[in-house]
């Protein structure tokens, strides 16, 4: 797999264009600019440095002449290195043989006085490497004043480190008329810092319709927060630049304008441009949502992107199979990209283990993450620590994480210290996670301060929490709202908690309105929602509501997964409706696991059932325990039941 943000060879656009007939002289530096400097663009555009492309200056390739002005022109050709047919080889033997031939009349005619046979060799030598060969010709040429020896002369010299030189040849090039020349130098002047002179000559080259030079001013301008950056960019992506396309988008994209950005990506991403690619699934999954097709679109460009090299768009590709459930082979990619040196695919991997209790190797890829720069890693091997016991081991991961910054980290690690009693050591980490974001922090540090008494400053963090969609945060909010009389205050919160995914804070909602008793369809809608998270006292609701309406078998069903868990009501509930069918025995069973965790109206209950059977010592213990349990009414009816059995136990 290709390096991470290595560039890649433009598509559609060469290293250098090739020098035509003479263009106009430009006008001395600065005359074009006769106006007040145009007005900054915003401080928002997001500055991506230029790719190298062979080498330091994008001008790495020779040029040719023009063949209207100056001869023949040399072009490259493609050859497929794949290919053995006897038709490539006799191609590629054929055109190594024209080649030969040519370079052999351009070098009789330059050795004859030709300064246009000494460009066209010095050109070709140049393309091919030979640099001591190619100069003295390219000298010879420039001196004769053809401005595309000029500037291939100004590449050899620029190649070889003698800049200054270099910069001269294209001057004199591009004062000539020649557009790459411009671009050139306008990037040389660039380098050294004369900006005022690079726009100039960038400009120039742009207004010729140089893709390379609109890409460069483009560049120069959004470094600057110049609006007209936009502008050039554009230009060069309409000229078959991609990274300008890529650029362009990233503006669009900047600016909210998603249709017009993911337009450029497309532009980019075409042209084989692995960021525009990734960038181009990112958007098209956000609108699948339900559209397989978009699903696939953006499988389609993660896959490109991962395969010209973009490690995060492997990852992005595991996670969109992992999300269609294909785990297989969502851990390819995610392997893929791991392997690449990128840490969210790490973590990805060390959760998939995890989950399939394999610790080994999510340690060994949370590690990976971690070496890779991502502090995921080590507040995930801090949960694995913890999952397994290893408190101590947990605390230093955390600890790790939460100095680099890491706000969930910061939360864990004041948890354990609070959990060891340590309250003045967890404040400070609770702070940190609140104030970066954690909604987690934000609501345990409300707790805090609630235990304190403080319930203004727990009051606040719990509005924080609660903004963020905290369903806990705003159960405690809605509780303070309801103890103070304000109902309306306090539904609104209860709301915000259900819709949070408290189960309390259904459950508190639904009791609200059913006590109104204007919205009975809503109350059951809360009352089921908490139920089905296994909240005990909604279940017991549930099945109070179901037998009332002669639902039987849902009542029970309610009742019995209540009971399961250790409601004592929902055993009591459970145990009149087995008796009302006829199933008592099963029915004692459950009234005594009720009253045997202190529900009084079971041990009364048993008593009875007891005296029944004529077994007043029984029937006198249920009493007794029924009469402790209360409520009072049931201990007053206890304690009568107790007085008549006193003649009988004493007989």
């Amino acid at each position: 797999m290709k390096l991470i943000g290595k560039s890649q060879p433009q598509t559609g656009a060469p290293q250098q264009d090739i020098d035509t007939e003479a263009g106009p002289v430009p006008a001395q530096r600065g005359s074009w600019r006769t106006g007040a400097r145009r007005p900054y663009g915003p401080e928002s555009l997001v500055h991506v440095p230029v790719p190298q492309v062979g080498g330091r200056y994008p001008a790495a390739a020779p040029i040719g002449q023009d063949h209207r002005a100056e001869g023949r022109v040399d072009h490259d050709h493609d050859h497929d290195p794949d290919s053995d047919s006897d038709t490539a080889s006799f191609e590629t033997e054929l055109a190594a043989r024209e080649s030969a031939a040519l370079e052999t009349r351009h070098r009789a005619a330059a050795d004859a006085g030709d300064a246009n046979a000494a460009s066209q060799l010095g050109a070709l030598l140049l393309r091919r490497g030979d640099l001591d060969d190619a100069e003295p010709y390219l000298r010879k040429a420039a001196a004769a004043g053809l401005r595309a020896a000029a500037n291939n002369l100004g590449v050899l010299l620029h190649q070889r480190g003698h800049r200054a030189e270099a910069g001269g040849w294209w001057r004199q090039a591009a004062v000539a008329g020649s557009a790459p020349a411009a671009h050139a130098l306008g990037l040389h002047l660039r380098d050294h810092g004369d900006e005022e002179a690079a726009e100039y000559w960038l400009h120039f080259a742009a207004e010729q319709g140089h893709a390379l030079g609109a890409y460069a001013l483009g560049d120069l301008m959004e470094h600057r927060r110049d609006v007209r950056a936009e502008r050039w960019f554009k230009a060069a992506a309409d000229a078959g630049h991609r990274e300008a396309a890529y650029r362009l988008a990233r503006m669009r994209e900047a600016a909210g304008d998603k249709e017009s950005a993911e337009t450029w990506y497309r532009t980019a991403a075409v042209r084989s441009h692995a960021r525009a690619a990734l960038r181009l699934g990112v958007l098209v999954e956000e609108r699948a949502t339900g559209d397989q097709s978009l699903r696939e679109e953006a499988a389609r460009w993660y896959r490109q992107s991962a395969q010209n090299g973009e490690p995060r768009a492997a990852c992005a590709l595991g996670f969109l199979l992992r999300d269609s459930g294909d785990l297989p082979s969502a851990a390819e990619w995610w392997q893929e990209a791991a392997e690449a040196g990128d840490g969210n695919a790490a973590n990805a991997l060390g959760a998939l283990h995890a989950s399939r209790g394999e610790d080994d190797a999510a340690e060994r890829w949370y590690r990976a993450a971690l070496e890779a720069g991502d502090h995921n890693g080590a507040f995930n091997l801090g949960l694995l620590c913890a999952s397994a016991g290893r408190q101590a081991q947990a605390e230093q991961w955390y600890r790790r994480a939460a100095y680099a910054g890491h706000r969930e980290a910061c939360n864990a690690l004041a948890v354990i210290l609070l959990q060891r009693g340590d309250e003045s050591g967890a404040e400070p980490w609770f702070s940190k996670a609140a104030e970066a974001g954690s909604v987690d922090g934000a609501f345990n540090l409300g707790i805090l301060h609630a235990n304190r008494g403080e319930q203004q400053q727990a009051q606040e963090w719990y509005a924080r929490a609660a903004a963020e969609g905290h369903g806990e945060a705003a159960l405690q909010l809605a509780v303070v709202k309801e103890q103070r009389g304000d109902l309306s205050a306090a539904l609104e919160r209860y709301r915000q908690a259900a819709t949070g995914g408290s189960a309390e804070g259904a459950f508190r909602l639904a009791s609200l309105l059913d006590r109104r008793g204007d919205v009975p369809e809503e109350a059951e809608h809360w009352y089921a929602i908490a139920a089905d998270a296994d909240h005990s006292r909604a279940q017991v609701r549930m099945g109070v509501r179901a037998a009332e309406r002669g639902a039987l078998e849902i009542a029970e069903s309610w009742y019995r997964r209540a009971a399961e868990t250790g409601s004592r009501s929902a055993a009591f509930n459970l145990g009149l409706l087995l008796a009302r069918q006829g199933r008592e025995a099963e029915a004692m069973l459950w009234y005594t696991r009720a009253a045997d965790a202190g529900h009084g109206r079971a041990a009364l209950r048993l008593a009875l059932l007891a005296l029944r059977r004529g077994e007043p010592v029984q029937a006198e213990n249920w009493c007794k325990r029924a009469t402790d349990y209360g409520p009072p009414e049931v201990a007053e009816r206890a304690a009568r039941l107790l007085d008549a059995l006193h003649p009988e136990l004493s007989a």
